[in-house]
Protein backbone atom coordinates (compact mmCIF):
# COMPACT_ATOMS: atom_id res chain seq x y z
CA UNK A 1 0.00 0.00 0.00
CA UNK A 2 1.66 3.14 -0.88
CA UNK A 3 1.77 6.17 1.36
CA UNK A 4 -1.11 8.56 -0.41
CA UNK A 5 -3.37 4.98 -0.52
CA UNK A 6 -2.81 5.40 3.20
CA UNK A 7 -3.82 8.72 3.73
CA UNK A 8 -6.66 8.17 1.55
CA UNK A 9 -7.74 5.73 4.05
CA UNK A 10 -7.19 8.01 6.74
CA UNK A 11 -8.92 10.92 5.49
CA UNK A 12 -11.87 8.50 4.67
CA UNK A 13 -12.25 7.08 8.21
CA UNK A 14 -11.75 10.68 9.70
CA UNK A 15 -15.06 11.45 7.79
CA UNK A 16 -16.66 8.77 9.14
CA UNK A 17 -15.60 8.98 12.09
CA UNK A 18 -17.08 12.68 12.28
CA UNK A 19 -20.30 11.73 10.51
CA UNK A 20 -20.95 8.87 12.90
CA UNK A 21 -20.36 10.28 16.78
CA UNK A 22 -20.87 6.54 17.85
CA UNK A 23 -18.22 4.32 16.87
CA UNK A 24 -16.80 0.95 18.41
CA UNK A 25 -13.48 -0.59 18.43
CA UNK A 26 -13.01 -4.49 18.84
CA UNK A 27 -11.07 -7.39 18.22
CA UNK A 28 -12.10 -10.08 16.02
CA UNK A 29 -9.04 -12.24 16.28
CA UNK A 30 -8.69 -15.80 16.32
CA UNK A 31 -12.15 -15.68 14.90
CA UNK A 32 -12.86 -18.06 11.25
CA UNK A 33 -13.85 -16.83 8.32
CA UNK A 34 -16.94 -17.53 8.25
CA UNK A 35 -17.72 -15.93 11.64
CA UNK A 36 -16.05 -12.87 10.30
CA UNK A 37 -18.32 -13.30 7.32
CA UNK A 38 -21.28 -13.36 9.40
CA UNK A 39 -20.60 -10.86 11.63
CA UNK A 40 -20.15 -8.33 8.44
CA UNK A 41 -23.12 -10.07 7.78
CA UNK A 42 -25.08 -8.63 11.06
CA UNK A 43 -23.27 -5.27 10.82
CA UNK A 44 -24.83 -4.90 7.49
CA UNK A 45 -28.10 -5.54 8.08
CA UNK A 46 -28.31 -3.14 11.31
CA UNK A 47 -26.71 -0.29 9.35
CA UNK A 48 -23.45 -0.60 11.16
CA UNK A 49 -20.54 -0.46 9.35
CA UNK A 50 -17.58 -2.30 10.36
CA UNK A 51 -14.00 -1.57 9.18
CA UNK A 52 -10.63 -3.49 9.93
CA UNK A 53 -7.92 -0.88 9.46
CA UNK A 54 -4.18 -0.73 10.84
CA UNK A 55 -4.08 0.75 14.05
CA UNK A 56 -1.61 3.34 12.87
CA UNK A 57 -4.20 4.79 10.20
CA UNK A 58 -6.94 4.80 12.92
CA UNK A 59 -4.81 7.29 15.44
CA UNK A 60 -4.29 9.25 11.91
CA UNK A 61 -7.87 9.41 11.76
CA UNK A 62 -8.79 9.82 14.92
CA UNK A 63 -6.52 13.49 15.03
CA UNK A 64 -9.09 15.50 13.31
CA UNK A 65 -12.13 13.77 15.29
CA UNK A 66 -11.09 14.95 18.85
CA UNK A 67 -9.22 14.46 22.02
CA UNK A 68 -8.97 10.53 22.47
CA UNK A 69 -5.57 9.85 24.02
CA UNK A 70 -7.17 6.97 26.32
CA UNK A 71 -7.91 5.15 23.46
CA UNK A 72 -4.98 5.60 22.04
CA UNK A 73 -2.90 4.22 25.25
CA UNK A 74 -5.35 1.05 25.71
CA UNK A 75 -7.30 0.19 23.01
CA UNK A 76 -5.32 0.54 19.77
CA UNK A 77 -3.40 -2.25 20.35
CA UNK A 78 -3.24 -5.48 18.34
CA UNK A 79 -6.29 -6.66 15.59
CA UNK A 80 -8.88 -3.46 15.72
CA UNK A 81 -12.32 -3.01 13.45
CA UNK A 82 -14.60 -0.17 14.21
CA UNK A 83 -17.93 -0.28 14.66
CA UNK A 84 -19.66 3.08 13.08
CA UNK A 85 -23.48 3.28 14.18
CA UNK A 86 -24.78 6.48 12.64
CA UNK A 87 -28.30 5.95 13.73
CA UNK A 88 -28.28 4.86 17.49
CA UNK A 89 -25.63 4.93 19.87
CA UNK A 90 -26.10 1.21 21.53
CA UNK A 91 -27.00 -0.56 18.33
CA UNK A 92 -23.29 -1.88 17.92
CA UNK A 93 -23.37 -3.01 21.68
CA UNK A 94 -26.58 -5.30 21.28
CA UNK A 95 -25.27 -6.39 17.68
CA UNK A 96 -22.26 -7.87 19.59
CA UNK A 97 -24.52 -9.56 22.68
CA UNK A 98 -26.69 -10.95 19.78
CA UNK A 99 -24.24 -12.04 17.46
CA UNK A 100 -22.12 -14.30 20.43
CA UNK A 101 -24.92 -15.69 21.48
CA UNK A 102 -25.78 -16.56 17.68
CA UNK A 103 -22.37 -17.62 16.81
CA UNK A 104 -20.89 -19.36 20.57
CA UNK A 105 -17.41 -20.40 20.29
CA UNK A 106 -16.01 -23.89 21.31
CA UNK A 107 -13.21 -22.65 23.18
CA UNK A 108 -15.63 -20.78 24.86
CA UNK A 109 -13.84 -17.32 24.24
CA UNK A 110 -15.81 -14.27 23.60
CA UNK A 111 -15.26 -12.44 20.12
CA UNK A 112 -15.36 -10.10 18.85
CA UNK A 113 -14.35 -8.72 22.19
CA UNK A 114 -15.16 -4.90 23.10
CA UNK A 115 -12.25 -2.74 23.50
CA UNK A 116 -13.64 0.36 23.88
CA UNK A 117 -16.21 2.96 22.12
CA UNK A 118 -16.72 6.81 21.81
CA UNK A 119 -20.51 7.39 22.16
CA UNK A 120 -20.80 11.56 21.50
CA UNK A 121 -16.95 11.97 22.72
CA UNK A 122 -17.18 10.37 26.10
CA UNK A 123 -15.24 7.65 26.34
CA UNK A 124 -16.17 3.57 27.37
CA UNK A 125 -12.82 1.66 27.72
CA UNK A 126 -13.13 -2.67 27.92
CA UNK A 127 -14.97 -5.08 27.38
CA UNK A 128 -17.06 -4.87 31.23
CA UNK A 129 -18.61 -1.65 29.63
CA UNK A 130 -20.44 -3.62 27.35
CA UNK A 131 -23.54 -4.53 29.08
CA UNK A 132 -24.02 -0.33 30.10
CA UNK A 133 -23.76 0.60 26.39
CA UNK A 134 -26.19 -2.14 25.54
CA UNK A 135 -28.90 -0.81 27.98
CA UNK A 136 -28.36 3.25 27.07
CA UNK A 137 -31.10 4.79 25.33
CA UNK A 138 -30.94 6.21 22.08
CA UNK A 139 -31.65 9.83 21.37
CA UNK A 140 -35.01 9.16 20.18
CA UNK A 141 -36.23 6.91 22.83
CA UNK A 142 -34.77 9.73 25.38
CA UNK A 143 -37.06 11.99 23.48
CA UNK A 144 -40.43 9.80 23.16
CA UNK A 145 -39.92 9.29 27.15
CA UNK A 146 -39.31 13.26 27.82
CA UNK A 147 -42.45 13.63 25.67
CA UNK A 148 -44.45 11.16 27.53
CA UNK A 149 -44.06 12.86 30.24
CA UNK A 150 -44.85 16.06 29.35
CA UNK A 151 -47.66 15.33 27.94
CA UNK A 152 -49.02 13.15 31.62
CA UNK A 153 -49.84 16.04 33.86
CA UNK A 154 -52.01 17.09 30.49
CA UNK A 155 -53.67 13.83 30.11
CA UNK A 156 -54.78 13.93 33.81
CA UNK A 157 -55.95 17.16 33.73
CA UNK A 158 -58.56 16.53 30.98
CA UNK A 159 -59.13 13.08 32.71
CA UNK A 160 -60.16 14.95 35.25
CA UNK A 161 -62.33 17.90 33.38
CA UNK A 162 -64.09 15.14 31.42
CA UNK A 163 -64.83 12.88 34.11
CA UNK A 164 -66.23 15.61 36.50
CA UNK A 165 -68.49 16.73 33.31
CA UNK A 166 -69.85 13.26 32.65
CA UNK A 167 -70.66 13.06 36.02
CA UNK A 168 -72.64 16.68 35.71
CA UNK A 169 -74.10 15.88 32.68
CA UNK A 170 -75.52 12.61 34.11
CA UNK A 171 -76.86 14.50 37.54
CA UNK A 172 -78.77 16.99 35.00
CA UNK A 173 -80.45 14.07 33.09
CA UNK A 174 -81.85 12.95 35.75
CA UNK A 175 -85.69 13.66 36.45
CA UNK A 176 -86.73 15.48 38.99
CA UNK A 177 -89.17 12.94 39.99
CA UNK A 178 -85.89 10.04 39.93
CA UNK A 179 -84.30 12.85 42.49
CA UNK A 180 -87.11 12.81 44.83
CA UNK A 181 -87.32 9.18 45.29
CA UNK A 182 -83.59 8.43 45.60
Amino acid sequence: MTRDEKIQIAQDLSEKLTEGVNFYFTDASGMSVAQTNAFRRMCFEKNIEYVVVKNSLIKKALLPVGDFKALDAKVLKGFSGIMISPDSANAPAKLLKEFRTKNPRKDKTVKPLLKGASINKDIFIGEDQLEVLATLKSKTELLGELIGLLQSPMRNIIGALQNNSNKAADDTLQTPSETQEG
